[in-house]
């Protein structure tokens, strides 16, 4: 396979299909229809498929999540204008395909993750994934800290997840943030939920989240405050460590986001959403998910597009650094 070079010998990412000369809705569904991984042999992101949704607590559907972003992300263009980036002329971007998880037997699909995971990130690539339901989180964040160290979390969610079981399982799609936790891979002077609301157990769920680190931006804070003080509070919090960012999509209230398993109305807007995201470039992202998009229970593909639009935004952050870190050697 010939790659073309510019004159310093840096390779030249290959980029999408030109929408200009092929409709957008031929051809193969891959993300942003940019090239396959195997075409490229490369990638400095790589976008990774998790079709598994065996720990879902209510709605199911989320196995579905991966192609439908895929599908929705057909629209997406070139040129981040809010960004001022061409995420994928400043790094090479490819579609790694699906993971096969094991569908029946939830803790051998966490161990197939794991291994998928951190084989895709010792070619030194960082994963943009997108889910699955939020149990696949827990193995990407064992991947990631395996080759960066205890990593800082940046969670967006209706939902705290970090409770203990369900029905005596440890593995859920409520519980992965605890198991990190417990297991040492995230930098706990580094954690926060953002868009947290709804109804708890009780307040120990509070008082067991602050024990392990959390802080809590809630949606309201999010309208009180705004996104500019929102993302300047995060990036204090963060610092330069390495971060990972989880974005559960129910973190948008159910008119941006109908298709997902545990909708909780009073969320943030879409627009919320990706202007935090845009006020995190100067954090080192190392990888990071979308999950929990269910399309059974969406609706002309609201879900999927503010999926493949926040998948599109993190992915324009790594592309960035790529490029800033390469410029810098």
């Amino acid at each position: 396979m010939s790659t073309h070079r510019e004159p310093s010998g840096a390779a030249i990412p290959r980029g999408p299909v030109d929408s200009s000369r092929v409709p957008r809705y031929a051809g193969p569904a891959t993300f942003a229809r940019l090239p396959r991984l195997d075409e490229v042999g490369t990638a400095d992101v790589a976008v990774l498929g998790v079709p598994f949704d065996s720990g879902v607590s209510y709605r199911p559907g989320a196995r579905f999540g991966g192609n439908a972003i895929r599908e929705a992300s057909r629209l997406l263009r070139p040129y981040n204008p809010a960004q001022d980036a061409a995420p994928f002329a400043l790094a090479q971007v490819a579609d790694a395909g699906d993971v096969v998880a094991n569908p029946f037997d939830i803790g051998e699909a966490v161990r197939m993750v794991e291994a998928a995971a951190g084989e895709l990130l010792d070619t030194g690539t960082r994963l943009m994934t997108l889910g699955g339901d939020h149990t696949i989180a827990l193995p990407l964040l064992r991947a990631v800290a395996r080759r960066h160290g205890p990593v800082a979390l940046l969670h967006f969610d209706a939902h705290l997840d970090t409770w203990d079981t369900y029905f005596g399982a440890g593995y859920t799609h409520g519980t992965p943030f605890r198991r990190a936790v417990e297991e040492g891979i995230l930098d706990t002077s580094a954690l926060s939920h953002v868009g947290i609301r709804g109804p708890l157990y009780g307040p120990r769920d509070l008082d067991d989240d602050r024990k392990m680190g959390f802080g809590i931006i809630t949606a309201a804070d999010v309208l009180r405050r705004g996104v500019d003080e929102v993302a300047q509070q995060l990036r204090e919090r963060i610092g330069g460590r390495p971060l990972y960012i989880s974005v559960d999509i129910d973190v948008l209230d159910p008119a941006h986001a109908p298709g997902t398993g545990t909708p909780e109305a009073g969320g943030l807007t879409s627009r919320e959403l990706l202007e935090i995201l845009r006020g995190l470039a100067d954090c080192r992202l190392v990888s990071a998910d979308v999950v929990e998009v269910s399309p059974p229970y969406d609706h002309a593909e609201i879900t999927a597009v503010a999926a493949s639009h926040t998948a599109y935004e993190l992915t324009t952050l790594m592309s960035r650094q790529v490029a800033g870190e390469r410029a810098a050697r």
